[in-house]
Parts: structure tokens; sequence; C-alpha cells
């Protein structure tokens, strides 16, 4: 077995006050350490067993040394609790001896899943529940194997840890009008915490915010009081325009007496349109001008 020789020396000194000589002691220890990349006789032992076995036993033993791997998978492999080398296998046909090899499969597909509504409070003092889907994928099937024990559940509670955090720095003004920013920064973070794990976060979606009952109300009767602040702001406007042009109209009906007997006229083409029981017709005040006249002495007479 391949050892490391490691050398530790001490020194040591002493004082002696009463004869004031200096003694100097030194010893080194040799500490030899086993070297993990080397294969121990046990090990060496155990793999020619595990080959004389599928030996003996060919070609039954064909069945269990050779594995097949989908083109979206990926196989890592271990010999004895050791990984084996050259990363992982597959797509395609790869070899495992019996008895010592062990292997895990790896799916490289993206996968989605919900994050669970999330209670948060905003920044602004209002709790609501959000929920969101993520989509990530694994890039990296051997540390996803080595590094973490179990890395969908991994990235899952992490994914309803990020979305609280980073709601929790948000206005509900902002949660509700900038959901697209929020699922980038969600995204980056959650990108950045799974990198080492060999997992990709490729996007996320926040799907729903959901307001308390109370505040539905209250933001249901803000916005209609606004809509009607706007309608009678453009109902002002309106009657602003149509005042502009009765006075425009009345300016040319001063001008030309005859228009304002043309639009008496279609006035009456209007109403009769309708089919009215009743007809009310205008009389114009110019008509009664000669019958109001003031006589001689000072008071209204009729002429005869």
């Amino acid at each position: 077995m391949a050892t490391e020789l490691r050398t530790i020396s001490t020194s040591t000194r002493r004082d002696n006050v009463s004869s004031h000589n200096d003694t100097g002691t030194s010893c080194a220890i040799t500490i030899q350490m086993p070297n993990p990349e080397a294969a121990s006789c046990v090990e060496r032992f155990a793999t020619f067993l595990s080959f004389l076995l599928v030996i003996i036993t060919f070609p039954f033993s064909l069945f269990e040394c050779f594995k097949v791997v989908q083109e979206f998978e990926r196989a890592v492999i271990f010999r004895l609790g050791r990984l084996r080398k050259g990363g992982a296998r597959g797509p395609g046909l790869f070899f495992v001896l019996p008895c010592i090899d062990t292997y895990r499969k790896v799916d490289l597909r993206t996968v989605s899943f919900d994050v669970p509504p999330q209670e948060v409070l905003t920044r602004d003092s209002v709790t609501v529940a959000v929920d969101a889907v993520v989509y990530y994928r694994i890039k990296e099937p051997l540390n996803a194997v080595v590094r973490v024990a179990d890395y969908s559940a991994s990235t899952r509670l992490l994914a309803a840890t990020t979305l609280r955090n980073v709601l929790g720095m948000r206005d509900l003004a902002q949660l509700l009008s900038d959901r697209e920013a929020i699922s980038h920064m969600m995204q980056a973070n959650l990108d950045e915490a799974t990198d080492p794990w060999g997992v990709e976060v490729e996007r996320v979606e926040i799907k729903d915010v959901r307001l308390p009952v109370q505040l539905q109300r209250a933001m249901a009767a803000e916005a209609e009081a606004d809509r009607e602040a706007r309608a009678k702001i453009i109902a002002a406007e309106g009657e602003i325009k149509a005042s502009k042009a009765l006075r425009e109209a009345s300016l040319v009906m001063v001008d030309n007496p005859m228009a304002l007997q043309l639009r008496y006229l279609q006035s009456l083409n209007t109403i009769s349109a309708e089919k009215n029981s009743t007809i009310i017709f205008p009389f114009p005040m110019d008509f009664l001008k000669t019958f109001l006249s003031p006589g001689p002495s000072g008071s209204h007479t009729l002429p005869l």
C-alpha cells in the first residue's frame, strides 16, 4: 500500500537560571497517511474475485454486467464506495462489475415543480399568499450525486425560502406590477445557490398572488372612486367644449335669423320621428313685438 511520509520537527528550549546554560532538544516524528487515490490490497482482491465470477458465470453474467442508459440519462458509477474515473457514463451501453460496482442514474431533462403557497409579509406590512413554478435541470451529474443527498428536495426547499426572501423586500404595488423582475431576481438567486450541486435553474414564474378579502374590497372601492372621478372630469371637459360650440353657433344665428328658423324645423323633425303624441312648437318672440309695442299713452295696445 502506497503511503505518504510526513516529517514533523519540534524543538524545545529551556533556560537554566542558576547555570545560565541553554539546552535545545529536537525530535522527528514520522506519520504514515494512506493515499486515497491508491487501491488497497483488499480492493484489488475483491476486483479480481468479481472478474473471476464474471468468467465463471459467462455468458449469464453479461446480463448483470452490461447496462443501458437513455439519451437523456447519465450513470454515475461507484466501485466499492469510490467514484470511478472517467465521469458519468452514457448515453448507451456501459460495463459494471457485479457485487462491487453500484451506479445511479441521473435524468438530464428539465423538471418543473410548484412552490407551495407562501404567506409573505411585504415591506409595507401586507400579508399575501404567493405561489410559483420553477424549472430546473441537471448540468453536472457527478455534483448532483456526490455533493448533495437529494438535489430535488433541496432545490424545492431552497425555492420556497428564496421566494419568501425576495418578496419580503418588495412593496405590494411592486409585487403586483413587477412580476417579471421578481421572477428574474429569484431565478438568479436560485441558480447561484444550486450551482455547486450541478443544478441549473432555467426559469421561475410567479403563478398567483392572493390578497386578503378586506384588502381586495378596499382596492376595489379605491379603483371605483378613481373611475368615477375620471368620468366627472371627462363630462366637465365635454360641457366646456359644448358650451364653446353653442356660443359659436349663437354668433352665427345672430348674423342670420333664418338659421334659427331652420334650427326650429330640425328640432320638430327630430321630435316627430319619435312618434310622440305631444309636439311642442316653439314660437319666436319676435312675432309678438308688434303686438306688445307700447301705445302713445304708454300702455300696450293690440293692433286691430
